[in-house]
């Protein structure tokens, strides 16, 4: 039974904010716990409410409170590589993929279940979701190609390396959070330039992305210190020039 207490905190509560009261405990429960080990009574009482209450906010059940704590998470996730289009290129991934990896970090359990896929909770409409979290993030990083109307390669590429930094983060987690957040950052940033300049060998727009972003770049940057790291172990292949 809900006591006084309770029924006056929710009376002080909108619509909206107990909606978001319910969303925030199910997430901090989705984040520890695989969905299908999450029931109502576990969201009620991580959030202080009765099991009626959580029903009347999500009447189809758990899988409704599941699919709206889904894409309260996606959007927070789409968000992460929004960054401001100023400073050399691999600083913009930088922050951004600090925000990710720190949401990776939070959400550990429940960011694996959310990518990995064979919850019994998982549905057209969930594979939509995170599926639009990896084109929005796609959509992001080509905004900060300045490249109005990016080609198949350069579009593939940067898929390609949003797909590389999802499967990094889930190895990161099986592998206890290892190597620091801080090195998994930029091995994942020094791996999207690497990437560019593979496609940029094979495609005209973009090697003129390339050279756009290393000019940006400065010598102390993470790619001046990837080519000092490279050159030395590739420099005995000069006969293949």
């Amino acid at each position: 039974m809900t006591s006084p207490a309770s029924t006056r905190a929710y009376r002080r509560l909108s619509v909206e904010a107990r909606r978001r009261q319910l969303l925030d405990s199910a997430l901090s429960l989705f984040a520890h716990r695989a969905p299908e080990e999450v029931n109502l009574d576990d969201v009620a009482e991580a959030a202080g409410v009765s099991r009626p209450l959580v029903y009347r906010y999500f009447p189809g059940g758990k899988q409704q409170l599941y699919e709206a704590a889904l894409r309260s998470a996606a959007d927070e996730l789409e968000q992460c590589f929004a960054e401001p289009p100023d400073g050399p290129l691999t600083q913009r991934l930088s922050r951004a993929l600090d925000r990710y990896l720190a949401f990776v970090d939070e959400h550990d359990t429940g960011f694996s279940a959310l990518l990995q896929g064979g919850s019994v909770v998982e549905t057209s409409r969930t594979t939509a979701i995170v599926d639009g979290v990896r084109r929005a993030a796609a959509e992001h990083i080509l905004a900060h190609l300045d490249v109005p109307e990016p080609g198949p390669r350069l579009r593939m590429t940067v898929r390609m390396w949003i797909t590389a930094v999802e499967a990094a983060s889930l190895i990161w987690l099986d592998e206890e959070k290892q190597p620091p957040l801080d090195d998994l950052r930029d091995m994942l940033v020094e791996q999207f330039m690497a990437v560019l300049v593979t496609t940029a060998g094979r495609d005209p727009q973009t090697a003129a992305v390339v050279r756009w972003a290393l000019a940006l770049e400065r010598q102390e940057g993470p790619v001046g210190g990837l080519a000092r790291r490279v050159l030395p172990v590739v420099a005995d292949a000069a006969h293949l020039l």
